[in-house]
């Protein structure tokens, strides 16, 4: 398009006003034809000249028909050419190689030293005037095109970025001159040296090369009183302020944003600021027809901002406010539109919510933060509403963390121990208290879809409360914004927290406890491993070691036993109840039966000093156990200890079983065949046999049994043959337990009641073979052999002598009580009872002594009697006086 069709001032001719001082311009004297006539003449335009003619500008400057050219003298142009690589390239490329499309960059700049119209004068004052250059700013064609435009010569094309308006210029008066390129308040510029004129316009020589406005972004950039929002600036910002057409800017200056919380402040400078960064500006952002400068304003003008909102402009004569915001600053000019500085930020209350990540990132959880962003967990910390308790480790904290202690970026395990760090409400320090449990944001699915919880431990240290969450401390007061944040951090570079793990499954989570070691074997040699590791919504009790001794050695030896697996499943089992509860629920709440995976309940006690005690389902009379509240946190439910094992009704533990368990399969064998077999099973002797007509049908048998090698030397061929022999040895070992409610004879005491017996205090137990002999009877006492340092109970056979004792009595190794009814058990001895027969001498001597004793004893009475009768007979009397009378005679 040829710019004699542009609009243009009406000048025929340029007269230079006389009003023009000479001190501050030097007129040629000679006329020149055109412009290009008159930068010929004159030497100090030898470097612009040939500038324009690299650029192809020569005929343009002809065609011009009144205009003002801004002429850089030599100087103005060698100093420019130290910096601009274009200008540097062009002036000293003999060759002349074109590197655009006739060098249209260079075109550009040049175009921005041009008026369509001739100046009358040149401002005197400090005010400065506002002129329209020939520059139409564009973007730049990437990569630049070689063909040259349609045909010379080559004029400006009206359009651009400024919504088809040129490039302003102002100039204005100061030291007694003028100056041209200044800011709004008049300042900068080049200085204007000498003005010539042209038969088609007007040469002004000055002592600097303008440069053209640069793209918004770099308008920004060089404004020190933006320094924060440069600092601030993202690359998508940056972006949109250089590629965005027609653009008006609102920037507030330094100042404005100390309005903000200064955590705030540092989150606006993190790499997570973003979104809002893109807010603000869009806030402060107007993209209309053309850019708005403030001379477009009105009284009152309404212009609507990127992000829909509505900034209300007034102005009056002392000021112009923005919305709430004064303007300080108004037309700094871009190649894309314009910048205008304001004293406040245009951001409507509310419109920038504070939220949890914005503090996180102040308080140098970065990392934490951006381990939330890689599992999708950002709407736990962007909710302005927040109701959680955020539980924050620091960057310290994670930077002394090595490789594999944090789960990979963007895995589940990541998400659910990050979900672990936040707990629903608002748990301030005054709320805390020792042993309490938190739920969490983290929902498992061992809990059933339940929340997962935390413990809390509540402690004062140099009077200072100290809270510790999970085992993890916390460092310093809480923040105290509109949510409670806990920081975990390091102090003195020693590491005083660390990030919260979410609970294991139970045999994971009591494994670490040598306490607990034997149950957890227990558990691993059966199937029922991956039932009590995943089964959800549980409560574990699990036993301490000791509990195995104090169940009795035969009972453990049988669960443990290859052959007895289902039996220990089952009591596996019965140690899970079908529930989660906490320590507190156990202590303080009203329910007494849990139900449990075995099937079968268990009955929970409370005494009122608080200890709680549990019944299995099954057992022995009184068997329970202690139960230790430790709420060990696992990813199904919570781990609890107990004193002793738990027996449900599912396990019914017999003689035989027992007797198996005592490596006592001879005496098994004799018992059978002496027809003791009920005995074993647990159930009543046979109808009509001499032990139901006894009434020892509701009885319950403890079974002493020798160990397989007491029999070792015993001719068992010869015994199997004498069934007397037999049946009387198997009675010998066999004593009837009466299970009569509220008996003695029943150990209550929990610490001994898995004993088929009572052995202290030496006491005596008839056995099947006492209503047949003398010597059917046993005794159990304490015996602590001095010489062999042996010490432990022993039982013999009461009233047994005369013998050295090897058959009358035995040591007992170990027992095990019984489940069936009337109680019972097996005490494992060392040694066979042989039934006592004592010898003819100490069944009958002690009779026949006694007899003669006796008989001697009364014959010795009588001689005294008759001694003494015949003292009495012989003594002397006295006659009466007068003698005997014939009534006297005999």
């Amino acid at each position: 398009m040829r710019l004699c069709r542009l609009p243009c001032a009406l000048l025929t001719a340029i007269l230079i006003s006389p009003a023009l001082s000479s001190s501050q311009h030097s007129l040629s004297a000679a006329f020149s034809t055109t412009l290009v006539d008159a930068l010929s003449v004159d030497p100090n335009y030898a470097s612009l000249l040939r500038l324009l003619q690299r650029a192809r500008l020569i005929p343009t400057l002809n065609r011009l028909n009144g205009s003002t050219l801004f002429a850089p003298t030599n100087d103005a142009i060698k100093h420019h050419l130290q910096h601009n690589q274009i200008w540097d390239s062009v002036m000293h490329d003999d060759n002349f190689v074109l590197n655009d499309n006739i060098q249209e960059q260079l075109r550009q700049q040049l175009f921005y030293h041009l008026l369509n119209y001739t100046v009358s004068a040149l401002p005197t004052s400090q005010d400065p005037e506002t002129h329209k250059t020939l520059l139409y700013p564009r973007m730049p064609v990437e990569p630049p095109l070689r063909e040259p435009p349609p045909s010379p010569p080559w004029m400006p094309i009206p359009g651009g970025t400024l919504g088809g308006e040129p490039q302003r210029l102002r100039a204005s008066g100061r030291d007694e001159a003028t100056w041209v390129g200044v800011d709004t308040f008049g300042k900068g510029g080049a200085k204007t040296v000498n003005i010539t004129k042209a038969g088609n316009g007007v040469v002004v020589g000055i002592s600097k090369v303008l440069e053209p406005p640069p793209d918004l972004a770099q308008v920004v950039s060089q404004q020190p009183s933006v320094s924060y929002f440069h600092k601030v600036l993202t690359p998508e910002i940056s972006k949109l302020l250089n590629s965005t057409s027609e653009l008006t800017l609102f920037l507030p200056v330094d100042a404005a944003w100390d309005v903000l919380d200064p955590y705030e402040r540092i989150y606006l400078e993190s790499e997570y600021a973003t979104d809002d960064l893109n807010r603000i500006l869009n806030m402060h952002a107007v993209v209309e027809k053309g850019a708005k400068y403030s001379d477009s304003f009105g009284k009152t003008t309404n212009l609507t901002t990127i992000d829909g909102e509505t900034l209300k402009i007034v102005v009056s004569e002392d000021k112009t406010t923005i919305s709430t915001a004064n303007l300080i600053q108004p037309d700094i000019y871009a190649s894309n539109g314009v910048l205008h500085l304001v004293d406040s930020l245009l951001v409507p209350e509310g419109a920038l919510p504070i939220t949890p990540e914005k503090y996180l990132l102040a308080l140098n959880c970065t990392a934490f933060v951006s381990l939330l962003h890689s599992v999708d967990l950002r709407h736990l910390i962007n909710d302005t509403e927040t109701k959680y308790t955020i539980l924050a480790p620091s960057d310290d904290v994670l930077s002394l963390l090595g490789d594999g202690e944090i789960p990979e970026r963007g895995s589940d395990e990541l998400k659910k121990l990050l979900q672990y760090h936040f707990i629903p409400g608002k748990w301030t320090p005054e709320k805390l208290d020792d042993g309490m449990l938190l739920e969490t944001a983290l929902r498992e699915v061992g809990l059933a879809g339940g929340r997962q919880v935390l413990n809390v431990e509540v402690s004062t240290e140099l009077k200072e409360k100290s809270i510790r969450f999970a085992g993890a401390r916390t460092i310093g007061s809480p923040s105290k914004f509109a949510f409670p944040l806990y920081t975990l951090g390091v102090v003195n570079d020693d590491l005083q927290s660390k990030p919260l793990v979410p609970p294991v499954d139970p045999l994971q989570t009591a494994l670490p406890f040598l306490d607990l070691s034997s149950f957890l074997a227990a558990i691993f040699s059966t199937s029922q491993a991956e039932t009590l590791r995943k089964a959800p919504h549980t409560s574990l009790l699990v036993p301490h070691n000791s509990a195995f001794k104090r169940l009795g050695m035969l009972v453990s030896a049988h669960l443990l036993g290859p052959s007895s697996k289902q039996d220990l499943e089952n009591v596996l089992l019965h140690h899970a109840l079908n529930t989660v509860e906490y320590a507190k629920s156990l202590r303080n709440g009203s329910q007494h039966t849990f139900a449990t995976l075995e099937g079968s309940d268990v009955q929970f006690d409370r005494l009122r000093n608080g200890t709680v005690y549990v019944s299995p389902s099954g057992g022995w009379t009184g068997m329970q156990s202690k139960l230790y509240l430790q709420d060990r946190l696992t990813s199904t439910g919570v781990v609890h200890e107990l004193s002793d094992i738990l027996i449900p009704r599912s396990v019914s533990l017999t003689v035989g079983k027992l007797v198996k368990a005592a490596q006592g399969s001879t005496m098994a064998t004799l018992a059978i065949k002496a027809g003791f077999e009920w005995a074993l099973n647990g159930t009543a002797p046979p109808e009509g046999s001499p032990w139901a007509d006894e009434g020892l049908s509701g009885a319950g048998w403890t079974l002493l049994c020798p160990t397989d090698n007491a029999f070792k030397d015993l001719n068992l061929t010869q015994l199997y043959a004498d069934p007397d022999a037999l049946r009387s040895i198997v009675s010998q070992h066999l004593i009837p337990s009466p299970p009569s409610e509220g008996d003695s004879f029943i150990d209550t005491n929990p610490l001994y009641n898995n004993r088929p017996l009572p052995l202290d205090e030496s006491p005596t137990y008839s056995t099947l073979l006492s209503s047949s002999s003398a010597y059917g009877d046993l005794v159990f006492r304490w015996h602590d052999d001095p010489e062999t340092k042996k010490k432990g109970y022993i039982v013999g056979i009461k009233g047994a002598r005369g013998t050295d004792g090897s058959a009358d009595w035995a040591r007992v190794l170990s027992w095990g009580r019984s489940t069936t009814a009337g109680g019972g058990g097996v005490i494992q001895i060392d040694r066979m009872l042989s039934p006592y027969n004592p010898p003819w001498w100490l069944a009958y001597g002690a009779p026949t002594g006694v007899g003669i004793v006796g008989s001697l004893l009364i014959c010795l009475f009588f001689y005294g009697v008759r001694i003494v009768w015949r003292r009495d007979t012989t003594e002397a009397t006295y006659e009466p006086v007068g003698g005997f009378g014939r009534d006297d005679e005999p």
